[in-house]
């Protein structure tokens, strides 16, 4: 028995009936980077004292506005974990087919802790917030979830290059493996620059979103 006809076994078929469903799950997981990101921006430019360059949108989650954030945080780890099922269903059984989806369901997951543990106050914000040192337990979670749920996000890109290969889409391939050593060297340069993280988590985050539609398409096509 050769390894493909052996991996076919595995593979549970979308049919006519459940690919509208899947194609629903899945686009899920394709809006949350962009909603969370539309969200966070236009929070960023109407709240006093927000300043790109100083303040990580995590900190948008503070002060009597800060209900908007907790619940952009919310709604983008729901879209990430449904667009994770719908992947899973997608890919069930093929190269990435397993750890893809579920390193995606952590990533979403560490939105959820996010909100629940939210970043501590500091560079000015909310307004009149000094520049403490001291970080909390609660600020404490809240970085370690991100560290968490990023780190899945690079392993989870890398893992589904080999479904993009597996499928033909041999030019995302390359990008896939680069993208996490941007978002890594991204969140290193953080300490000296903010907005190198901001910068680094969004484009992680769309190319999640580019990924995911590129597979996405594979329902259609086929």
């Amino acid at each position: 028995m050769t390894p493909t006809r052996s991996a076919s076994r595995h593979v549970a078929p979308v049919t006519p009936a459940s690919r509208a469903a899947v194609g629903r799950w899945l686009g899920g997981g394709i809006a949350a980077g962009p909603v969370f990101l539309a969200a966070g921006v236009a929070q960023g430019v109407a709240r006093d004292g927000f300043d790109f360059s100083r303040n990580a949108l995590s900190q948008l989650a503070l002060g009597e506005a800060g209900w908007v954030q907790t619940v952009n945080f919310l709604l983008a780890g729901t879209l990430l974990v449904i667009g994770a099922a719908g992947l899973r269903r997608l890919l069930g059984g093929t190269p990435g087919g397993t750890w893809g989806p579920a390193l995606i369901g952590v990533f979403g997951a560490s939105f959820w802790a996010a909100a629940i543990f939210p970043a501590d106050a500091g560079a000015g914000f909310p307004t009149g917030a000094g520049d403490s040192t001291v970080m909390s337990s609660h600020g404490a979670v809240h970085m370690a979830a991100g560290m968490i749920g990023y780190l899945a996000l690079c392993a989870a890109l890398v893992v589904l290059a080999s479904s993009l290969a597996g499928r033909g889409h041999h030019g995302w391939v390359v990008a896939s493996r680069l993208v996490p050593v941007a978002v890594v060297g991204g969140f290193a340069a953080s300490a000296a620059s903010v907005l190198a993280f901001t910068t680094a988590a969004g484009i992680g985050l769309l190319w999640l979103t580019a990924v995911m539609t590129r597979l996405a398409s594979d329902l259609v096509d086929h």
